[in-house]
């Protein structure tokens, strides 16, 4: 799987989601230009050392960010109090990309947990 995918799927998007997903496809890749571009579970996500550490989906309402955990949000929740979230999706504005700085945070308290836990199993 590639980038490619990650390309089709926002080509099927209308405005302005396909910039707001765009440009959040983008933040993560300045974050993690490591991480492999792939589709899990039918929506793009990112993967680092075989681990899923985001994703992201487009829905008629709203954008949704998704950790790929449980105990991401829990931990972030000062951070993803002005969002809509259940324990496994942040949604946010169509039209709305969400803060590097909040993606960071995701990302590396996603990191920490996928892993540190992968390395404590070796």
């Amino acid at each position: 799987m590639s980038s490619e995918e990650i390309d089709a799927y926002l080509a099927t998007l209308d405005e302005p989601q396909r910039s707001t997903l765009g440009a959040l496809r983008l933040t993560i890749m300045e974050i993690v230009p490591d991480a492999d571009q792939i589709i899990s579970y039918g929506v793009p996500a990112f993967r680092v050392e075989g681990k899923v550490i985001g994703g992201f989906a487009a829905y008629k309402q709203h954008l949704s960010y998704f950790p790929h955990s449980g105990s991401v949000l829990p931990e972030l929740k000062a951070d993803v109090k002005r969002y809509a979230t259940s324990k496994g999706t942040l949604r946010f504005a169509l039209d709305t990309p969400l803060p590097k700085p909040l993606v960071e945070r995701l990302l590396r308290v996603r990191m920490d947990q996928a892993l540190s836990n992968e390395r404590h199993q070796r």
